[in-house]
């Protein structure tokens, strides 16, 4: 009998009971093998560098270990992920050596790393690979077939994709590191970076749900906020060559960064998400409207959306470039379309409930970890500036989007909210948020503004 669903049956008083196996029962070798791995990597990893961390970085190393263990055993597709990435991070180590010494120049003289897996090549091919799974996504949903093939394309370039992204953002790591030891830090302190970390995250939630609910249905819509961040990643590469790896600013010399922004990220990641999902409701429970007036706030909404990027900038609209003169065009033929052709891809998307159901979730996940974030935060604020909060603006809207997200929850659990209401609030809640994270900084100076655009 498999040991794996094997029950025992006791007998006590006249009364049979089953006992269930355990978890650790249930795991085959494989999943032993991947944690065995994920282990020896980790202990290897702080036998070499240990002295180069404080306390603190080395509990956070230990803590990863069992942490990326459980994930690998809690959805599988990531042990694939991880140990690919992990492979393709090391090959790339490899070739930056010359006679047994790391050499920054060879990522324009060794092939695979000009063209492939140097930090920068391999983000773009992210970029690229992201615009298509999208475009793949819509193809699918479009189709006058079911469209399956075309979504199951959308879904495997969303995964390599999400595998170029955390390549180039662990070899940008050890590439900060060859350029000086004062110099290197993880890859989540500028804008470019964690716009970087943003797709990637974003993607990786989405999959989870796409893999929960065995649907491919949700990613015409998820995927296109992950594709409007990689416009404006693309831009801010092109314009300001923001790729370039740059020492840290003196307050963002902390161990803290290193938990703070990963788990904000989520929470952005998460609440686009849910957003995105509540475009899509709203739009299959407009399949048979007629009048174009009723349309018209949802149309508004999804421009607004679209221009926050445009008007984030120094100089406003009126500086508009040429680059997103196209942006906007085509962000405007995006949303109208959609709205044209919303009978056909209603009869598409999945059941409202499992569109609200999936759009409850992103938000609860998200706000548990914006949560996290904002104690961490407040945790790095008193250590840096001496206190927990000083109402700088970063902080007001920070606590803006907690409260807007608190209350949004609050009345899903309490009060039943559902359909419409929730839908547009969840819309809505994406402005705010965006303007937490970019327009913040743009228009209202504080102790948070290490950058502009």
């Amino acid at each position: 009998m498999n040991t794996a669903t094997q029950t025992v049956e006791l007998k006590k008083g006249g009364v049979r009971s089953t006992l269930s196996p355990g978890y650790f029962a249930s795991l085959t070798w494989w999943d032993w093998l991947f944690a065995a791995l994920i282990t020896s990597g980790g202990i290897f990893a702080f036998a070499r560098y240990h002295q180069f961390m404080n306390g603190y970085e080395q509990a956070i190393l230990l803590l990863c270990i069992p942490s990326a263990v459980w994930l690998g055993w809690f959805w599988k597709p990531l042990r694939q992920l991880m140990v690919v990435v992990g492979a393709f991070s090391l090959l790339a180590i490899m070739l930056y050596q010359v006679d047994g010494q790391p050499v920054l120049a060879r990522s324009e003289e060794a092939f695979l790393l000009k063209y492939f897996i140097s930090s920068q090549s391999a983000i773009l091919w992210m970029c690229v690979l992201f615009f298509m799974s999208t475009a793949f996504y819509w193809f699918g949903l479009l189709s006058s077939g079911s469209g399956h093939g075309f979504e199951r394309i959308g879904s495997q370039l969303a995964w390599v994709a999400v595998t170029l992204a955390l390549i180039g953002t662990m070899v940008r790591w050890y590439e900060s590191y060859l350029i000086s030891p004062d110099v290197g830090h993880i890859p989540v302190s500028n804008l470019y970076e964690v716009f970087v970390l943003f797709c990637w995250l974003t993607t990786v939630y989405y999959l989870y749900y796409e893999d929960r609910y065995q649907t491919y249905r949700m990613g015409a819509f998820s995927m296109l906020v992950v594709s409007a961040a990689v416009g404006f990643l693309l831009w801010y590469t092109l314009d300001r060559e923001a790729h370039q790896i740059q020492p840290l600013v003196p307050a963002l010399k902390s161990w803290w960064m290193k938990v703070h922004v990963p788990a904000n990220f989520i929470g952005y990641g998460t609440f686009a998400i849910a957003a995105m999902l509540a475009f899509a409701y709203l739009i299959k429970q407009s399949a048979t409207e007629t009048k174009w007036y009723k349309l018209a706030p949802l149309f508004i909404l999804g421009l607004v959306l679209c221009l926050e990027p445009v008007v984030f900038r120094q100089g406003g609209i009126e500086s508009l470039s040429g680059y997103w003169a196209v942006y906007f065009g085509i962000s405007t033929l995006i949303v109208g379309g959609i709205l044209l052709g919303r009978r056909r891809i209603a009869a598409k998307l999945p059941d409202f409930e499992v569109l609200d159901d999936v759009m409850y979730k992103a938000i609860a996940v998200g706000f548990a970890f914006f949560t996290i974030a904002t104690i961490l935060g407040a945790l790095w604020a008193a250590e840096a500036w001496g206190g927990y909060w000083s109402w700088d603006p970063k902080e007001t809207w920070a606590l803006i989007v907690w409260l807007n997200y608190a209350a949004w929850l609050h009345m899903r659990l309490m009060k039943g909210l559902r359909g419409t209401v929730a839908a547009w609030w969840a819309l809505v809640g994406l402005a705010i948020t965006t303007f937490a994270f970019l327009g913040v900084n743009m228009f209202l100076s504080g102790l948070h503004s290490y950058g502009e655009l």
